[in-house]
């Protein structure tokens, strides 16, 4: 099976015209002003994944009018490492009104989102925010009625929609290939790399990160929403902490003076990344965070593993589980649909040439926006009382699947073009994806199913809106 191009081109006569200087033209062949861009929360993420691509790959329509967070010396240095001349500040409402920005990039403590998302809406500026849109089922409606009452428009940066291998699976599944789906088994894996890095950090607060339920997986929980192209209706599940914080042999505040590094296999030496140390440890004394924190803190209260089960609008069932201290990086999904069944998976160590955990990671991250193939992905269908099939889905550079770039070129591109997919997020889509992470969680907590429609005034649907 052939894989379709799922983004067609268009025409650019109604946007402009690009010189070869650069400079973008309107219709009558005047230069178009540039989009003007503000960012709250310069850490690594803010940074790395968009303050410095955006500006690398679309500088000549957009500019970055003023960067704002809570540690003065980590927005300095991020102004400083992207060659900005813009202003930065502590004060986001003082940012807004001296910068006036268009557009407002929202990368901070997740549980601070819906405050910026907010106050920018009520300004008079569109939003993109990183996900999860936001932490519960009170900040996700704020968040809805002030873009309803506004007017303004929020985009939520689901990157792995837009990668390669699972544009692959949606079109696949949209064929018909295995008929009607019926079930789903989908299993994350993070590794004593990536998933320990996540109890370093103030992710291992529930109070900011919402839990991995709603920080990692709604990246999952989004994914299949938009396969099944139907919303989750009911969530049970099971969580604990069994591995990192008080699970530990030992602790110490952080890596860096901890007496027991010696010994520890996840000791994690910051005084070799260099970027980290410029704009983390050279930053301490202004707000005291200490990124690399020990995994084995006793302050961490949030689960190490998870498993969910979903049951959607549409009668499927999902059974979903994300473990954080497994020795490979990867996943596994299975399709089982009226016709046949369809599997995939990525970074199982026995399938693939490339087993060092920390280059597997470097990889996913990579921004780099080469469009030369990699390698291939592989879906396989196998039909009932028939032979199976292994479709292969070039795999593209860049990070997640080239899924970054593209989710960069919806939001930033002058040249719009067609979503036959689906692949841009609202915040429907957002608030959907956090939805069954929260569902979850009270799950747990109350040891009881917990219906989506007790979070949302959101009308559930078998068949989601296209």
């Amino acid at each position: 099976m052939k894989r379709r191009d799922f983004i067609q081109q268009s025409s650019l006569a109604t946007l402009g015209s690009v010189l070869a200087t650069g400079t973008v033209l309107d219709s009558f062949g005047n230069p178009m002003a540039k989009k003007r861009l503000a960012v709250v929360g310069t850490g690594h993420r803010g940074l790395g994944f968009w303050i410095k691509p955006v500006l690398k790959n679309y500088g000549n329509l957009v500019e970055y009018v003023g960067l704002c967070d809570i540690n003065p010396g980590r927005a300095k240095y991020a102004a400083e490492s992207a060659k900005l001349s813009c202003p930065t500040f502590t004060n986001f409402d003082q940012m807004l009104k001296t910068t006036k920005p268009e557009v407002v990039i929202v990368t901070t403590v997740d549980s601070t989102h819906h405050e910026f998302i907010i106050k920018a809406l009520e300004f008079g500026a569109d939003v993109i925010t990183e996900k999860p849109m936001t932490t519960d089922e009170d900040k996700c409606k704020l968040i809805m009625d002030a873009e309803k009452r506004t007017g303004k428009k929020v985009r939520i940066g689901l990157n792995y929609r837009f990668g390669s291998f699972m544009t692959g699976i949606k079109e696949v599944l949209e064929s018909g290939r295995i008929g009607k789906i019926t079930s789903i088994d989908f299993h994350w894996y993070l590794n004593t790399y990536h998933g320990a890095d996540y109890f370093r950090r103030w992710h291992r607060l529930k109070e900011k990160g919402g839990t991995l339920l709603v920080h990692k997986s709604t990246h999952h929980f989004d994914l299949v929403n938009w396969w099944l192209d139907s919303d989750p209706e009911e969530v049970f599940a099971y969580g604990a902490l069994d591995f990192y914080g008080k699970n530990g042999p030992f602790r110490h505040t952080n890596c860096r003076p901890c007496p027991h590094k010696a010994n520890c296999q996840f000791h994690f030496d910051i005084t070799k990344d260099e970027e980290k140390m410029k704009l983390y440890v050279a930053n301490e004394q202004h707000d005291g965070y200490l990124r690399d924190g020990c995994v084995f803190k006793e302050d961490i209260n949030i689960y190490d593993k998870m498993s969910v089960q979903v049951k959607y609008a549409n009668g499927v069932p999902l059974n979903y589980s994300l473990t954080t201290y497994s020795p490979y990086e990867g996943w596994r999904i299975s399709f089982n649909g009226t016709k046949g069944r369809l599997d995939a998976s990525e970074g199982i160590p026995w399938e693939i040439t490339e087993i060092d955990q920390a280059t597997l990671h470097a990889k996913e991250m990579d921004q780099s926006n080469a469009k030369e193939p990699m390698d291939f992905d592989k879906i396989t269908v196998m039909d009932n009382f028939g032979k199976y099939e292994t479709i292969k889905v070039e795999k593209k550079k860049g990070g997640h699947g080239g899924g970054d770039e593209k989710l960069h070129d919806s939001l930033f591109a002058a040249e719009k073009k067609p979503d036959p997919l689906r692949h841009n997020a609202s915040t429907r889509d957002g608030a959907m994806s956090i939805l069954v992470g929260i569902a979850a969680i009270q799950s747990i907590e109350g040891k009881k199913p917990v219906k989506i429609n007790t979070l949302t005034d959101i009308p559930i649907l078998a068949k989601r809106p296209g």
